[in-house]
């Protein structure tokens, strides 16, 4: 039943319970209290009218019409016994009373002295009785009608009940006040999850502080929406990366395909009978499968490095690879100047991966810079790394190209042109090798004024001692 009830509603429900049974508590202590505190006030007024009318009763209980015992009041019942023999009885009648009032139904033995209650022989109220030794071996009771005293525990009692209820009715409406005050956050925090689930992923729960229950709630809730915002983002661009990269990877792959059928179509209608046709052919077939074999491979070394697979760890002399690579550069592009200061850095790690990474440097330099231009590559230590620096004095890059150069599949130039060079790996390669030995890339470059690549990778043990 009760959690069917909501949160709210059970805790006024609790409250208003609590409250109910503790001002229940206090009712029946504070009528009782009064109770006990009215009949002993009374047993206090009989012993006084008993000592005071025992010298008027010890001749007899009669007494002259309209003349009470004195200090009696009206439905004061008098007796006189003998052990259990009763000598004389006397009421007080009331003034007007057409009806003599209805004594008190005693026992035939009393014991003396006493005190207790005794209903009214009609059984329309009750008797405050007192038994006191007197006239020797005489016993005088004395009664006095409860009827003030009912009346006034009957009047404390709709009073009590009066109150109670319109304090339990406060609390109620008070409690349900202060719980929709106090669960108002929490409402807050079920509407922003509301939100959520319906898609806004950028919804905080707001003013949550650290001081109350619930705004603790809230700041683990915005640590985690912010955690599973960023994993969604980080999703959704790596499937849009994703998407990117086999649109990109299939398109590459398609011309070198196409050409492939194209030589072989060129074959299969006679080339093979025609020696210039069938060599050409062969030549094509086998250039374009060269190729596709270099952008399968390094699709391969990318998926490879994506899914954290160990690189080779040795120590490796930085300084040696970069030399032995400007020595090739200088082979394949005998009219470009270029300076190398190269400090003498060691670092752990694959040494041909090393070697493929700083050869794309300089075949990015040679796609994308005039031939003659010239080059300078650098190799230092620093704050405890190591540092290989391209720069050359091309064209250089706007800001926005030189933040996305090392994607993968971008080219500078838009058009795609395989003149501008390759297909767009090599610096995501570089990039890639780079993280992989826990090291970083970067590229500076202003437009007409050159750009510089970074790479940053972390010193060998010895040299960083």
């Amino acid at each position: 039943m009760l959690e069917r009830l909501s949160l709210k509603a059970r805790l006024v429900l609790g409250v208003i319970v609590l409250s109910a049974i503790g001002l229940a508590v206090a009712d029946v202590a504070t009528h009782a209290s009064l109770r006990s505190f009215l009949v002993q006030r009374t047993d206090e007024s009989l012993a006084n009218l008993t000592r005071s009318v025992g010298h008027e009763l010890e001749h007899g209980c009669g007494r002259p019409e309209g003349r009470p015992p004195l200090g009696a009041s009206p439905g004061d019942f008098f007796q006189i016994r003998r052990g259990d023999e009763v000598l004389c009885s006397q009421q007080v009648a009331g003034l007007g009373d057409t009806e003599e009032p209805s004594p008190p139904e005693l026992a035939t033995t009393i014991a003396a002295p006493s005190s207790f209650t005794a209903d009214a022989e009609d059984g329309q109220g009750r008797y405050r009785v007192r038994a006191e030794p007197a006239f020797g071996e005489g016993t005088l009771v004395a009664a006095t009608p409860l009827d003030d005293v009912d009346a006034t525990l009957r009047r404390l009692l709709l009073i009590m009940l009066l109150v109670t209820a319109l304090v339990l009715g406060t609390l109620a409406a008070l409690g349900l006040w202060i719980v929709r005050i106090g669960l108002r956050p929490l409402d807050a925090v079920g509407e922003t999850a509301a939100a959520i689930a319906a898609g806004d992923l950028s919804r905080r729960v707001e003013r949550a502080e650290p001081r109350t229950e619930i705004g603790r709630l809230g700041l683990a809730l915005n640590a985690m929406l912010g955690q599973i915002e960023s994993a969604f983002a980080a999703q959704a661009a790596s499937e849009r990366k994703l998407r990117r990269f086999v649109a990109d990877a299939s398109h590459e792959l398609r011309t070198p395909l196409a050409a492939i059928r194209a030589y072989a179509e060129l074959f299969r209608r006679g080339a093979d009978r025609r020696p210039a046709d069938l060599a050409r052919s062969m030549e094509g077939i086998t250039r374009e499968s060269k190729r596709m074999s270099v952008l399968v491979d390094d699709l391969l070394l990318l998926a490879r490095l994506d899914e954290g697979r160990p690189l080779e760890s040795k120590p490796v002399e930085l300084d040696e690879v970069v030399s032995e690579a400007v020595e090739t550069a200088h082979a394949v592009e005998p009219g470009r100047p270029i300076s190398v200061e190269a400090e003498s850095t060691s670092v752990l790690g694959d040494r041909e991966r090393l070697r493929q990474i700083v050869d794309n440097l300089l075949v990015n330099v040679r796609s994308h810079t005039p031939a003659g231009s010239p080059v300078s590559v650098r190799v230092a230590r620093s704050n405890g790394s190591a540092l290989v620096e391209v720069a050359d004095s091309g064209p250089g890059l706007t800001a926005e190209q030189a933040e996305r150069v090392f994607e993968r599949f971008y080219r500078v130039d838009a058009s795609r042109a395989r003149a501008s060079g390759g297909v767009g790996l090599g610096l995501s390669i570089v990039a890639a090798v780079a993280e992989a030995h826990g090291g970083s890339v970067a590229a500076e470059s202003e437009p007409g004024q050159g750009a510089t690549f970074r790479i940053t990778l972390p010193l060998a043990a010895e040299m960083r001692s």
